[in-house]
């Protein structure tokens, strides 16, 4: 009786596929890093939007009570978000603050801005 594993390698045509699974590998790595790195973009804009929202409702409540709202949103971010942070008083009152996205790390910004807007009911 013959040894079938030792015979099956001795087909060219199966040989020829020796290998074939680290090439596919190597063609869809490129493919998966993209859209992780995208899934991960979008996580982070998300994460920042959610991040300028709550500094909108600080600036709001520290408005509404007479103290410095651009102080009050740069303690209600991380340090990475701070330096490309705009707060602006609303004219029908509130506050508006926007931040710089970052891109993929924070220390990286990106020129896309994420505004929110908050307001305690309070008119001028």
């Amino acid at each position: 009786m013959a040894d079938t594993r030792s015979t099956r390698w001795r087909c060219p045509a199966l040989r020829a596929e020796r290998g074939q699974a680290s090439v596919e590998l190597v063609a869809v790595l490129p493919i998966v890093l993209l859209l992780g790195a995208l899934a991960w973009q979008f996580a982070l804009a998300g994460h920042t939007a959610w991040l300028c929202a709550n500094a909108a409702r600080v600036a709001a409540r520290a408005d509404a009570v007479g103290r410095d709202a651009s102080a009050a949103a740069r303690s209600a971010l991380p340090a990475s978000l701070e330096g490309g942070v705009n707060v602006e008083r609303l004219a029908a009152g509130g506050v508006r603050v926007s931040v710089k996205m970052p891109l993929l790390l924070r220390r990286w910004p990106t020129p896309i801005r994420i505004a929110a807007t908050s307001s305690l009911g309070r008119e001028r």
